[in-house]
This record gives structure tokens, C-alpha cells and sequence, in this order.
């Protein structure tokens, strides 16, 4: 059974025997050598230390998504974001073989894309190309750059990408495992994250931070903020568990502003309570709101409004990240062009509302208040299941599916819970599955979907749900009857 204890360093090199061995690129990986090149980084490409800044002066960084086959393309386009996207922090998006540990397909796909002249992946095949690949990457740009990519065993990449320079690694054993893959057993998943933590509490220890990003918005569909948060806040306690210290919680947004500003504030507050619960009070918490994640307008200025209200919120919120989307989201993988007009329509939008009040809680109460209730139902339910231990808690937590997440592909989650927006477009609960959320709060979840349901002259039903899930891409927020 799975526990939320540091992995013993006999062990941890015991294993990484077998991790480096994956692929060649692995072997050349060295954790001392890795330490001695971060030493040498200037401070504008240290992650946690901009993270900190914006902290500190209350402002919100942009960051997009961005990853090409080829380096010297993906140099480009990282440059492109710095300077014509006016980007503060960078990217580097992992492409879907590697992801799934699938190296010598994604080996295919750079010689094809060499062929073509075009990026045959859909992101940057880190592994392949190795610490000095990545390196150049890392020394071709002038802001810090973090991995993002989707990977339930990412623990060859975060080896490969931490030695060569990169400052900042996203994901979690629970968000880039159950909306992500299908047959991953959480526990699995929790210990190849528990590697990828430790090898980050090793740099540390060694003085150099790394920061860490559990992954927010889950499958981007519909989450209840309590679920989200709850994910967050044990990939959080499982990563300080192995060393690391700087740390970015992250949400997706939702759609209502007052529930997704809430849900940043309850967020925080939470974090911070859990951390310290758990004798955590030397941590850097900062929080990152992920633009919308589901379905976009066709029409590039109904995506163009989509992506202004998601930087308002975000900087309303006091988020010190955002993460931007393009006007091609309905289209697929934008352009360097796209994704640097989604940078520039949200530093304007940012800078329209930089200087007026962010929302707090104290104004959002009842929905603050609310989300803290639901998250202390579930983690509450975690730790009696895991006997006080918050890993064990977990596993146990998705085989009862008192964890849950909707729409999640994994077999692994029960898939029970039915969300759906009210009249209003909050994000309550129809149907809870087998989540530990009292009658209380799930009166008031059936009495505002009911409210609803009355405005629109039908029954609760399944078909509301599909109606939201297209609302925003057809132009509204929630899915009324035409």
C-alpha cells in the first residue's frame, strides 16, 4: 500500500537505474552536473522567482501552450511568443507519443517531420532529443520555461528536461492520470509522481528551486471547483512530502465569474490550511487559472471573447498566472500568429482591470464558503480512508469513487457524478455518485438546479448537461432550450 512518505535515497537510485535505462537519451542524464547549470541561470529564467515577483506585486503572468517537433522550430516559436506575444513565462507542450511513453514513435515523428517540413507532432519530443536538445531550448530564450504535457509515467522527461535547465514541471499522479489515460492504476501513478517530487526535492536540497504545477482543470468539463481543488490540494501535499517548496495550484475556468473568482479564493485559503495541518508553513503558493478549456467559438471574435472574460477573471481573481488560449481553439493547434494574438488580446484585457479592485472573499461568501465545505467533505473522507495518511487516502478515495471526476476516461474513476450548470451558470452537482457531500449542501445543489429548471419549462434531465457542454462554442454560457 502506497504511503505519503519520502522515498528513501537507496531507493529512489535503486529505480532510477531502471528509469534512465528507458531510453538511450536517459543515460546521458546527470543530477550533479543538472544542479551546477541551474546555478549558473540568470534570475529572469528562475520560474519560482517570477512566480514569487508576481506574487509580491500583484500582477498576473501569461503563459501559453506551445510545442513543435522539430528544435529549431520550436526555438521559433518560442521566441515569437516572447517577443511578438509579449509572453512572461514559456511553454514547452510534450507531444501525445511521449506522453505515453511511446519514445521510438515519437522518434517516427521527427524524421517525418524533417521530411515534410512541418511538425508531424503535436509538441515537443523532449526525451528524444535529450539534456543537450532541451538545453538549447532553455539557453535560446529569455524567459523561464516550464514543461507542460499529460503524462502518467513522466518520470524519464522530468530527468531529461530538470537537468537541462528547464525551472518549472507541471502535472500530478491524479490530474495527468485519470483524465489523461484509461488504464493507469492510481497508485502507479502516484508513485512515478512520488519520483518525479523526490527528484525535485534533490535539486532543493542541492539549492536550486524548481517549481511544481499539479494540473487544475481536470478534464476541463463541467468540475465542480470542490473536485478540482481537492486534486490540487493532494498533489500538493504529496509533492512538499518529497522536498519541493515552490508550488502553483491551478483551476479551470468555469464560466461564472463569481463562482470562478471564488473558487481561486477557497483555493488559496484551503491550500494554505492544509498545508500548514501538515506542518508545511515554508512553502511558496501561488495560484495559475487556466483560460477556458472546453469548447470554442468557430468564429475568431466570438474566440476572442471568449479568451477577454478569461483574463478578467483571472486578473479579478488574483490568480498570478494565467494560462492563455487562442482564437483556433476550435480549430485545432493554432499558429504561432493565433497564439500570439490570444497573448496580446489578454495582456490588454489584464491591463484594462489591472488597477482596479480584485474580488474578495468576503464579497463572494456564500459561493467561498460553500466550495470550502464541499472540499472538507472530501478530504476529510480521504484521510479516514487512508487512516490519516493522504496517499493511501487517495487510492482508497477512487476505488469507493468518493473521488470522482466527470467525463474522465480512466477506468480507474467511477464516473458517477453528473454536473450541470443553474439558472444562473454555476457549476452544482445533479448527481453526486458515491461523493461524501452532505444533504445540506446537496439540498442547495437541487434547489438551484430546480430553479433552473423551472426558467427553462423542463425536468432535469441528461440533456442540459450536453447543452452546457456546447453552450459557450455556440455563443452562450449555459445550454437553454432553442
Amino acid at each position: 500500500m502506497i504511503k505519503n512518505e519520502k522515498i528513501d535515497q537507496k531507493e529512489f537510485l535503486e529505480i532510477r537505474k531502471e528509469v534512465l535505462k528507458t531510453w538511450p537519451t536517459g543515460q546521458k542524464v546527470s543530477i550533479e552536473e543538472g544542479i551546477r547549470y541551474h546555478r549558473t541561470l540568470p534570475e529572469e529564467k528562475r520560474f519560482s522567482l517570477a512566480m514569487l515577483k508576481a506574487q509580491k506585486s500583484r500582477k498576473t503572468l501569461l503563459q501559453p501552450r506551445a510545442g513543435v517537433a522539430l528544435i529549431d522550430d520550436h526555438i521559433k516559436l518560442l521566441r515569437y511568443l516572447e517577443t511578438e506575444g509579449e509572453a512572461d513565462l514559456l511553454p514547452t507542450t510534450i507531444d501525445a507519443y511521449t506522453r505515453q511513453n511511446r519514445y521510438e514513435e515519437a522518434e517516427k515523428g521527427i524524421e517525418k517531420s524533417k521530411q515534410a517540413g512541418t511538425s508531424m507532432l503535436n509538441g515537443f519530443p523532449a526525451v528524444n532529443y535529450g539534456v543537450e536538445g532541451c538545453r538549447r531550448v532553455v539557453e535560446s530564450v529569455s524567459r523561464p520555461v516550464q514543461v507542460r504535457h499529460g503524462t502518467p509515467d513522466a518520470r524519464l522527461l522530468a530527468e531529461i528536461t530538470l537537468a537541462a535547465g528547464f525551472t518549472s514541471f507541471e502535472g500530478g499522479g491524479i490530474s495527468y492520470n485519470i483524465p489523461y489515460a484509461k488504464r493507469v492504476p492510481v497508485e502507479k501513478s502516484l508513485r512515478d509522481w512520488q519520483y518525479v517530487d523526490r527528484l525535485v526535492g534533490i535539486y532543493e536540497e542541492n539549492g536550486v528551486r524548481i517549481n511544481r504545477e499539479p494540473f487544475g482543470p481536470l478534464t476541463g468539463t463541467l468540475v465542480p471547483p470542490c473536485i478540482s481543488i481537492a486534486v490540487g490540494i493532494i498533489e500538493g501535499l504529496l509533492a512538499i512530502k518529497q522536498g519541493v517548496k515552490s508550488i502553483t495550484l491551478g483551476y479551470g475556468q468555469g464560466g461564472n465569474i463569481i463562482q470562478d473568482v471564488a473558487a481561486i479564493s477557497a483555493l488559496r485559503e484551503l491550500a494554505e490550511e492544509y498545508f500548514r495541518q501538515e506542518g508545511y508553513d515554508d512553502i511558496e503558493l501561488t495560484t495559475v487559472f487556466h483560460q477556458w478549456m472546453g469548447g470554442f467559438p468557430e468564429d475568431e471574435a466570438k474566440a476572442f471573447s471568449v479568451i477577454a472574460l478569461g483574463a478578467i477573471v483571472a486578473r479579478l481573481s488574483g490568480a498570478e498566472k494565467v494560462i492563455v488560449k487562442s482564437p483556433h481553439e476550435a480549430m485545432g493547434i493554432p499558429t504561432k500568429e493565433a497564439n500570439a494574438q490570444g497573448l496580446r488580446a489578454t495582456r490588454q484585457a489584464i491591463s484594462m482591470v489591472e488597477d482596479q479592485v480584485i474580488l474578495k472573499p468576503e464579497d463572494l461568501k456564500t459561493e467561498v464558503d460553500l466550495i470550502k465545505a464541499e472540499v472538507r467533505c472530501l478530504m476529510n473522507k480521504v484521510y479516514e480512508l487512508g487512516h490519516g495518511d493522504v496517499a493511501a487516502g487517495t487510492v482508497a478515495a477512487f476505488e469507493a469513487g468518493v473521488l470522482d471526476i466527470p467525463f474522465a476516461p480512466s477506468l480507474y474513476n467511477h464516473g458517477k457524478i453528473i454536473p450541470m450548470r443553474d439558472n444562473e451558470g454555476f457549476i452544482r452537482i445533479f448527481n453526486k455518485g458515491n461523493l461524501p457531500l452532505s444533504e445540506e449542501i446537496m439540498a442547495y445543489h437541487r434547489q438551484r438546479l430546480q430553479e433552473r429548471a423551472q426558467a427553462e419549462g423542463r425536468a432535469i434531465s441528461f440533456e442540459m448537461v450536453t447543452d452546457d457542454i456546447y453552450a459557450i462554442s455556440k455563443g452562450k454560457l449555459v445550454g437553454r432550450p432553442r
